[in-house]
């Protein structure tokens, strides 16, 4: 069973910033690609970014570009989400999410979810 755990949000002044991380146990990591999602209160979850198996090539959301870097670590079976520049628009529950397609991650889905982070940004 393949399982995705967030950590890393938290309450953040806007302009700062904040390292979320994905720790993913029970599956083969490299073989996932893995993406980054956020979800406003009675919004459908959205698309923030996506990393390719090795880690080389990234998607980004046009809100999030030049702010937000996703990145992963095979070692350890975790990716990671750095955001700066924090705005309070990005006051969202950010969820990981692991699949063996690309395309299917940066068109919103995935075959396994994470329980999500929190992230509040105060103005």
């Amino acid at each position: 069973q393949v399982q995705l755990v967030e950590s890393g949000g938290g309450l953040v002044q806007a302009g700062g910033s904040l390292r979320l991380s994905c720790a993913v146990s029970g599956g083969s990591f490299s073989r996932y690609v893995m993406g980054w999602f956020r979800q406003y209160p009675g919004k459908e979850r959205e698309f923030v970014a996506a990393v390719s198996f090795s880690g080389a090539n990234r998607y980004y959301a046009e809100s999030v570009k030049g702010r937000f870097t996703i990145s992963r670590d095979n070692a350890k079976n975790t990716q990671y989400l750095q955001v700066n520049s924090l705005k309070p628009e990005d006051t969202a529950v950010y969820y990981c999410a692991a699949d063996p397609r690309l395309g299917t991650i940066r068109a919103g889905h995935g075959e396994y979810w994470g329980h999500g982070t929190q992230v509040t940004v105060s103005s």
